[in-house]
């Protein structure tokens, strides 16, 4: 019975009915006007015509309300909204070639905790404003075409735990403060044009990658102090030089370790220690510029199944331990000036990898290992002076 027709009920029921319709909701947006005006800012930043009309952003239409349920033909994908629908909690974007900018209005995204615009063509510099996102916990930038420096000011997201700004074109320097960001796990700026040397980095970081930047210097101790569960650390591709010394192989929770193509000069492996080393299942430290002899104590780690020490400057012999050691599965020392013979139970065992392209004077073709062929003699002579295997390889 339809309410205006108030005549026709009983006149006891008329205070009832009165107090109902007070209270019936009015239609009304359910998502915070900050959010909504962000959103449209989002949208507004990137070009409509990299939109296509498949994708989550064409279905971001503001004549609904963003966080409204259910989105069945609008804001169909893209973003999720907290359990009350009042605000924005994630931007996980689909990726379809979106170009334009970051707009600095994201800041007021508040209750944001996951922002991934992955695999798009956003460029210009990442908005210092970002810093204002206090919920953030992961932010995942990467394959797009931003540019800048890191802004400093992403080193006040205390609650971050995973960054990925891999495969742009970032250059200068990595903030002072990354150690400020005590809840970051991952770290993850491979492929950019980053410069100048580490600083000291967050505390409870479990994977490093910064390979191909512009990184210098010494890999610094300073850099890794306190970095008690970084298990990955991977660095290849810069400019690093000088020794790798010795603390970095005891570093407790370390697994695998990326170094190749540097200028490392020398290396300094300790033999395990009871808390830390032991971990240790694999090393690539080819095309450095290291000198020396083979480290013989490598073949104390107990888990080590794979070592790259490849083009090179090493000298003397293939230490007999190599040989022995069960765990190791790949081994490359091609590409120095070793001598003498390989361990027999390096050649006749499951050991897979390369030996060749070094001075070998006895090395089975039978075995895969020995590919490629060994240098010349005249090669390996100029390399040790003249003399036979001793001095060191001149470069």
């Amino acid at each position: 019975m339809a309410l205006h027709n108030l005549n026709l009920l009983p006149y006891f029921l008329l205070p009832l009915i009165s107090l109902l319709s007070n209270h019936i909701p009015p239609a009304q947006a359910l998502t915070a006007p900050s959010d909504i005006s962000a959103l449209k800012a989002f949208k507004a930043s990137i070009k409509a015509s990299s939109i296509p009309p498949w994708s989550c952003l064409a279905s971001w239409d503001f004549t609904t309300d963003p966080c409204a349920l259910p989105r069945r033909t609008h804001f169909t994908c893209g973003l999720t909204c907290s359990p009350d629908s009042t605000r924005v909690t994630q931007i996980t974007l689909d990726p379809a070639a979106y170009s334009g900018t970051l707009t600095p209005l994201i800041s007021q995204l508040t209750q944001l905790s996951t922002l991934d615009l992955s695999e798009n063509s956003f460029s210009g510099p990442i908005p210092s404003s970002i810093s204002s996102l206090s919920k953030l916990q992961s932010l995942t930038l990467r394959s797009n075409s931003f540019s800048g420096s890191l802004p400093p000011s992403i080193t006040n997201l205390k609650s971050l735990e995973s960054l990925d700004i891999s495969h742009n074109f970032l250059s200068g320097f990595l903030p002072n403060a990354m150690n400020s960001l005590p809840n970051l796990r991952r770290l993850d700026l491979s492929f950019n044009k980053l410069a100048g040397s580490l600083p000291k980095l967050p505390p409870n970081l479990l994977e490093l990658a910064l390979k191909r930047n512009s990184l210098s210097g010494s890999v610094p101790k300073s850099a890794f102090t306190g970095l008690t569960q970084l298990e990955v650390v991977e660095l290849s591709e810069n400019s690093f030089s000088g020794t790798l010394q010795s603390w970095f192989f005891l570093l407790p929770s370390l697994q695998q370790v990326d170094l190749a193509n540097n200028s490392l000069t020398g290396v300094e492996i300790p033999k395990p220690a009871g808390n830390g080393g032991g971990g240790l299942v694999a090393v690539d430290l080819g095309f450095n510029r290291i000198e020396g002899y083979p480290p013989v104590n490598f073949a104390g780690y107990p888990v080590l199944s794979s070592l790259s020490l490849r083009y090179n400057r090493l000298r003397g012999r293939i230490p007999l331990e190599y040989g022995r050691k069960k765990s190791l599965k790949r081994l490359y020392l091609d590409g120095n000036f070793l001598i003498g013979q390989p361990p027999a139970g390096l050649v006749t065992g499951d050991v897979s990898g390369s030996l060749g392209d070094n001075c070998l004077q006895v090395c089975p073709a039978s075995s895969n290992l020995c590919l490629p062929s060994q240098k010349p003699n005249a090669i390996c002579k100029q390399a040790y002076g003249g003399g036979k295997g001793k001095g060191k390889p001149r470069s």
